[in-house]
């Protein structure tokens, strides 16, 4: 009697030593917990914790200096959104909800991207992330 199953049947008995319990990412992909550092990456200044917790996927890091990055541009951003506000008046505070939405926009698509795999490039921002 073999332990492996015929093929196209489920196997059914104990799993050979060594094996992974199931829901365990293969050896070499990261963290277990890379979803979840890959959304605090892009939460503003809790990006941090990912960049401190995950010293050794690099693919965390890069995500967790990203969203780093972004923060110190809308931080700019919305410094120089308040003087032309300040100046402008009326037209100022049009922008500021439409500043805030595409604010939005680009994280949840920076997180939805790092959730897949993949990253989104910012021209213009993005670049700084690997001189960080």
């Amino acid at each position: 009697s073999t332990d492996t199953p015929p093929p196209g049947t489920a196997f059914h008995g104990t799993p050979p030593p060594g094996t992974p319990p199931p829901g365990t990412p293969p050896p070499g992909t990261g963290s277990p917990n890379r979803g979840l550092m890959v959304v605090l990456a892009y939460l503003w200044l809790l990006a941090i914790v990912p960049l401190l917790v995950e010293e050794h996927d690099q693919e965390v890091r890069w995500h967790a200096k990203h969203g780093l990055v972004l923060f110190g541009t809308e931080f700019v951003a919305f410094i120089a959104l308040a003087i032309v506000s300040g100046v402008a008046g009326w037209l100022g505070f049009l922008l500021v909800p439409l500043v805030q939405l595409a604010v939005l926009v680009v994280h949840v698509v920076c997180i939805a991207k790092g959730l897949q795999g993949g990253r989104f490039l910012i021209p213009g921002v993005s670049e700084y992330t690997d001189r960080f």
